[in-house]
């Protein structure tokens, strides 16, 4: 499929990507109602799901999924989940396994390779009746979306759309990136929340995690090679960023699917833009503003420019 050109044009301001970024996670608010729905899995854990709904019955779902260290009331999926309520498209934001304010019940947590998690939720909603089901993922969770959409697996007849924003297709690309002193800010705060994580699941698995070791953890890709890596069954950090990145199957991908990359994400490795991947797959739209941050798409009346394109697309279809 052709690459798409985007339209995109933010306020002066936020072409600047550090401005936008910050902006977008840390001062953007949307107010929402939401209503809260727990789920068990297939191995016997849960997944908390945040729900919001259209005014009328609607036979439409997007399941929403946040990044790395988010949760269901960060604005990058309230802000969507309202605009597709007023638009007659019912909204499931999920909270990934420890992140909904409840540990859950594992050693393990979530990942970004976890398609086992989103097809327990597709499922869910394939029961609930939904006969249109979008999935829209942010960042880490728009990997997800990618690689579920690529995997041999049976897709349900349901799900029409997948759309990944601010995708990290490589994740040791990705990895690279916020290791560099441009990103310095982003990696200590991410490197923070995932520690104080991880001394709660010390407190859960006392016999696996000690203050020492949790306390020698410097950089992200340390944490991967620490927790993530042999929590979830990878060899380590490389391992997994090699085994979950949805680049590889971007190829396999034949559901419509839209990545939204911006050319100025300070978290992007240049292969997080599949040009070529989108030219050779006619199910796969590849647009990449030249603005944007990291999901920072800013436009007027608090509706960012990914939610109103992740519209756009659905109604294509």
């Amino acid at each position: 499929m052709p690459i798409i050109e985007s339209t995109y044009k933010p306020p002066f301001q936020f072409k600047n990507g550090f401005l936008a970024t910050v902006y977008s996670g840390l001062v953007r608010n949307i107010e929402l109602k939401q209503q809260r729905e727990r789920i068990k899995t297939k191995d016997d854990d849960f997944l908390d799901l945040d729900w919001s709904y259209a005014e009328g019955q609607s036979d439409a779902v997007f399941i929403l999924l946040h990044g790395l260290e988010g949760h269901a009331q960060r604005p990058y999926l309230t802000g969507a989940a309202k605009l597709f309520n007023k638009n007659n498209v019912d909204a499931c934001a999920v909270n990934f396994r420890g992140c909904s304010g409840e540990p859950n019940r594992f050693y393990r947590s979530y990942h970004s390779g976890a398609t086992e998690d989103l097809d327990d939720v597709i499922q869910h909603c394939v029961k609930k009746g939904y006969s249109k089901i979008y999935i829209k993922g942010i960042s880490l969770g728009g990997n997800i979306t990618l690689k579920y959409l690529g995997e041999e697996r049976e897709i349900p007849s349901e799900v029409k759309a997948g759309i990944a924003i601010s995708v990290p297709c490589s994740l040791s690309g990705s990895a690279d990136e916020l290791h560099k002193m441009k990103n310095r800010a982003f990696a200590i705060r991410f490197r923070r929340h995932l520690l104080d994580k991880l001394k709660v699941k010390q407190q859960q698995f006392p016999n696996k995690l000690n203050d020492k070791a949790i306390n020698s953890i410097k950089t992200l890709r340390e944490f991967d090679d620490f927790y993530t890596a042999p929590a979830h069954g990878f060899e380590d950090s490389a391992d997994y960023y090699k085994k979950c990145s949805s680049l590889q199957f971007l190829k396999n991908i034949k559901t419509s699917a839209l990545i939204i990359n911006a050319l100025n994400d300070s978290f992007l490795s240049a292969d997080c833009y599949p040009v070529k991947d989108a030219k050779s797959n006619s199910h796969l739209h590849l647009e990449m503003p030249k603005y944007g941050g990291h999901v920072g798409f800013i436009l007027s009346k608090n509706v960012y420019y990914n939610e109103k394109r992740a519209l756009e697309f659905v109604q294509e279809l």
